[in-house]
Formats: structure tokens, sequence, C-alpha cells
């Protein structure tokens, strides 16, 4: 994989991390106040949902 790629993903993926805080921050704490009182479980369970949505668009595109 090529460096750039990579960074460019990188700065991709915090452009659209930074959205909602910055278009909405009552949401945001809203959303991060609920994510606070899940229990481990269902936190790991949405990142693996996240990890294996990132790889599919991944194997799409490549």
């Amino acid at each position: 994989m090529n460096g750039d790629i990579l960074l460019a993903a990188l700065g991709l993926a915090l452009i659209i991390e930074g959205l909602l805080p910055f278009l909405s921050p009552g949401a945001w704490r809203r959303a991060f106040s609920q994510l606070l009182q899940m229990q481990d479980g269902q936190i790991r369970f949405f990142g693996l949902l996240a990890v294996l949505g990132g790889l599919a668009l991944f194997w799409l595109v490549d």
C-alpha cells in the first residue's frame, strides 16, 4: 500500500469523525453519554461491525 493512500484514508476518517461534533455538538454529547452507559460487550460488537464494514468496503474497492 502506498503511504500517500494510507495518509489520505486517515485524513478522510478524521474528517468524517469530526463532522458530527462540529455540526451538532449537543447531539454528539448525547450520543457519547449513551455510549458510556453501554456494556463492554456491546461496544466491542459495534467495533466489530465497523471493522467488518470497513473490510467489506476495502474489498469492494480493491
